[in-house]
């Protein structure tokens, strides 16, 4: 699939249900959340870049100690969403902009920090787009991305990215932690695995919040339910097909 195939599809899945992600309460909160916002440890001054912004909770997390911060995402329902929370929550740092991670418009070294949560599962060429990450980050300048990662295990990992794929077409891959940090020092960053997270997904929320079609749903249910154990195991498969998911930091400099 091409790039622009992939984000045509991004655009639709996502564009009809972005107030979704607005009042979502795995993407509002969370531990991963708040993780990703002290590890960004922002003095006040720095030129901030979110990524992949969707409904803006990380902008809102780190917009009161930004200097300045730049927030895009592709798709244009989502922007909307962050704009009008933009404007309700008063900040007058924040600047919201269509942009693709793949083409960012902007200078080389124009950015202190860049940072990304739960979008980089999306990207159709992640290292294309770590390449364009480090081009617009300054000698020094910090990488957080804050995504799902696959499991070690091969059938599990396989799983994973079956249902993501199932319920959301324009999902193109959950990469493990080893896979991201290759890849981001293959783009020329120092890179570090912080932490992760075992991230809880009750089931009706989540194909809710996707608006993923009832055969879908079915479908994802007899999956779930006839996981092979090691698999139910490693994803914590619950009865009402309620399933836990790693999140990873990954934390990359550019250096001098």
């Amino acid at each position: 699939m091409s790039d622009s195939s992939i984000n045509q599809s991004i655009q639709q899945q996502f564009g009809a249900v972005a107030a979704n992600y607005t009042t979502s309460l795995v993407h509002a909160s969370g531990a991963d959340l708040a993780g990703l916002i002290a590890a960004a440890a922002l003095s006040g001054t720095e030129r901030v870049i979110d990524i992949g912004c969707g409904a803006g909770h990380v902008t809102f997390g780190l917009a009161p100690q930004a200097g300045e911060l730049v927030a895009i995402d592709l798709t244009d329902a989502m922007l909307d969403q962050t704009r009008a929370q933009v404007a309700a929550k008063g900040f007058t740092n924040v600047r919201v902009e269509s942009a693709d991670a793949a083409q960012l418009p902007y200078p080389d070294a124009s950015f202190d920090i860049a940072v990304s949560r739960y979008a980089a599962h999306h990207f159709a060429d992640p290292l294309s787009c770590l390449h364009e990450i480090f081009r617009v980050l300054k000698p020094g300048g910090r990488w957080l991305l804050v995504d799902v990662v696959s499991p070690v295990a091969p059938m599990a990992d396989t799983f994973l990215n079956a249902v993501e794929i199932l319920r959301d077409p324009s999902h193109v891959r959950d990469h493990s932690v080893t896979q991201w940090l290759a890849m981001c020092q293959a783009a020329g960053f120092v890179a570090h695995h912080d932490t992760t997270w075992s991230v809880r997904l009750e089931f009706a929320s989540w194909v809710t919040r996707m608006a993923t079609p009832a055969p879908e749903v079915a479908q994802l249910r007899r999956m779930l339910i006839a996981a092979p154990a090691a698999v139910k195991q490693t994803l914590g498969i619950e009865d009402d097909c309620s399933f836990r998911i790693p999140v990873a930091l990954i934390s990359g400099v550019v250096p001098h």
